[in-house]
């Protein structure tokens, strides 16, 4: 199928698969503007910043980062919904008070496997895609391998079995990719999309029962609008970070309205925003928040963020890392 990729099923394999194709999680905005200035003077080398990082992993890291996936896979089985929306600290946000960088929808096989459904951007050929990848590969896709944090939103049955149809139809999911990837793309414009966007997108399909069409992504953005879907601003923080775009790949301003520019907040998908939507308008929704660094792991139902460095508190279920 044109535009599809499915990533192995098997952890290890999911990994290297994804190395292969060199593939960048999308939402990168603010990280890539604290960082764009130091490359402003060579155009490619902000892109080759994430598409050449190195990706391995050491034995210990490996380990580690597979028994938290185990446990993600446990807590996206609790119950008998088999769909969630599925959110990772990918890139190193927090600097900017912003944990999860990276939102999928996960979706449960026949056979109890579950995979995540995505958009990237496919480094070597220089495009975003859509890919299919288990939840290990998912769960190490992250900058930090010693700290980490996965947010699940596991929905009720019957809104899991109204979003699913949607979300497998293959073309209706193709339908939905831009041609054009921009980390920081403008929540309602058609000129570029970022993953997250590409989700927030799937979900207005899928919950208006929209068929596929050749305008498939403005009915979609206009449905988002009519249910007042709106991202929350993205403070750039200075004028003079919004001249990088210029020389970083994967910036763009020209899709973003003049006023938001002035006003230096960019209204960009990220999964809070899209977490904040779905609980809106589904509010059975039970989110789980599960955490490692190099000695546990954390599990929280519900309730406040887990505080950073992934530090434990009341209630929490704790798994030691020997």
């Amino acid at each position: 199928m044109a535009n599809w990729r499915r990533a192995k099923s098997r952890c290890d394999a999911t990994v290297t698969s994804l190395n292969a194709v060199r593939a960048l999680p999308g939402a990168g905005l603010l990280l890539l503007l604290a960082t764009g200035a130091a490359h402003a003077a060579a155009p490619n080398s902000g892109l080759s910043r994430f598409c050449d990082a190195d990706p391995s992993l050491s034995v210990a890291e490996e380990s580690r980062l597979l028994r938290f996936a185990a446990i993600v896979r446990q807590e996206l089985s609790a119950g008998d919904s088999d769909i969630a929306l599925i959110s990772r600290s990918g890139l190193d946000l927090s600097r900017f008070g912003i944990r999860y960088s990276h939102a999928a929808l996960a979706w449960r096989a026949p056979s109890g496997t579950w995979s995540a459904r995505q958009l990237y951007y496919a480094c070597d050929e220089g495009k975003p895609r859509i890919f299919d990848q288990g939840v290990a590969g998912f769960t190490m896709g992250t900058d930090n391998p010693a700290l980490g944090y996965i947010s699940a939103l596991r929905l009720p049955r019957a809104a899991a079995d109204t979003l699913r149809p949607a979300l497998l139809d293959g073309p209706r999911a193709l339908g939905l990719l831009a041609t054009q990837y921009s980390a920081n793309a403008y929540a309602y414009s058609l000129q570029y999309q970022n993953c997250n966007q590409w989700v927030a997108e799937m979900l207005a399909v899928a919950w208006s029962g929209m068929p596929e069409g050749p305008d498939l992504r403005a009915r979609a953005q206009d449905w988002l609008r009519e249910q007042r879907y709106a991202p929350a601003p993205v403070p750039v923080g200075s004028r003079l970070l919004m001249w990088l775009p210029t020389f970083v790949p994967l910036l763009h301003l020209d899709d973003h309205p003049w006023q938001d520019r002035d006003a230096l907040q960019l209204q960009v998908s990220l999964p809070a925003s899209l977490e904040s939507f779905m609980q809106q308008r589904i509010p059975g929704s039970e989110r789980v928040e599960i955490c490692h660094n190099e000695r546990q792991i954390v599990v929280r139902h519900g309730g406040q963020p887990i505080a950073d460095g992934c530090q434990s508190g009341p209630g929490d279920r704790v798994v030691a890392l020997d």
